[in-house]
C-alpha cells in the first residue's frame, strides 16, 4: 500500500506561505504604485514645463519684442518687372491700413519713360499692395502713440512732396528708405530690388520690433 501524505498539514503550510508572500508583496506593490505615480508626475511636470512660458528670469532677453499700439510695415511685392516697395501703417487694433509708396502715374508707357526721365507719380496704394499672395518681404516695427503721430505726419508730408518718379533717383525703395531713416533705422543701399532692400533693412536693424524716436 502506498504512503499517502497528510494533505491537511501541507495546506496549512501552504496557507502560511501564501500569507507570508502576500505580506511581502503588498509593500512592494504599494512602493511600485508610488514610484509609478512619481514617474507620471515627473513626466507631466516635464511636459507642462515645456508648454508653459519660461520663468521671468529667462524671459528678460525677450523684452526687445515689446510692441506698441501703432506700426509701420515695410513691404515688398512682385510686379511685372523689378518689384515694388511700399509701407503699410496704422493701428494694431484696427484692420484698416494706410498705404504709401512711390510709383509712376499711368500705364506701362509712364513706367518705361521713367527710366530715362522724370514722370508724374502716385503715392498711395497701387495694384497688388493689399494682396498677400504678391508679398515677397515684410519688416514691421511698432511705435507708441506720440511717435506714431510724428511718423504718420512725416509719411503724409513725404507723399505730398513727391510729385515725380524716376527709376534711378526717386524710386520706391528711396521713398520707404526716407521713412525708415526718419524713424532712426539704419538704411541699406537704396538701389537694389525691393525684396532685397526690405530684407536687408530688417537684417541691419537686428529685426528690432519697437522703435522710439529721439526727443525733439
Amino acid at each position: 500500500m502506498r504512503y499517502k501524505p497528510d494533505r491537511s498539514g501541507s495546506c496549512i503550510l501552504a496557507g502560511f506561505a501564501l500569507a507570508a508572500m502576500i505580506a511581502c508583496t503588498m509593500p512592494s506593490a504599494s512602493a511600485h504604485e508610488a514610484n509609478k505615480r512619481v514617474a507620471d508626475a515627473n513626466a507631466l511636470a516635464t511636459t507642462d514645463t515645456s508648454s508653459r512660458p519660461a520663468p521671468q528670469a529667462t524671459r528678460r532677453p525677450l523684452a526687445r519684442a515689446e510692441k506698441g499700439p501703432y506700426y509701420v510695415d515695410f513691404r515688398a511685392r512682385t510686379a511685372a518687372s523689378w518689384g515694388h516697395a511700399f509701407v503699410w501703417y496704422g493701428k494694431t487694433s484696427e484692420k484698416a491700413v494706410e498705404v504709401a509708396g512711390l510709383t509712376p502715374a499711368g500705364d506701362t508707357l509712364a513706367y518705361v519713360l521713367g527710366h530715362i526721365t522724370f514722370v508724374p507719380s502716385e503715392t498711395g496704394a497701387s495694384y497688388g499692395d493689399l494682396d498677400p499672395e504678391y508679398l515677397t518681404a515684410s519688416y514691421r516695427v511698432y511705435l507708441n502713440e506720440a511717435d506714431a503721430k510724428r511718423v504718420f505726419a512725416y509719411i503724409k508730408k513725404l507723399q505730398a512732396n513727391s510729385p515725380v518718379w524716376n527709376a534711378e533717383t526717386t524710386n520706391c525703395t528711396g521713398f520707404i528708405g526716407d521713412i525708415a531713416e526718419f524713424m532712426g533705422l539704419q538704411v541699406p543701399n537704396r538701389w537694389q530690388r525691393p525684396e532685397n532692400f526690405v530684407n536687408r533693412l530688417k537684417e541691419m536693424n537686428g529685426g528690432r520690433q519697437m522703435v522710439r524716436l529721439s526727443a525733439e
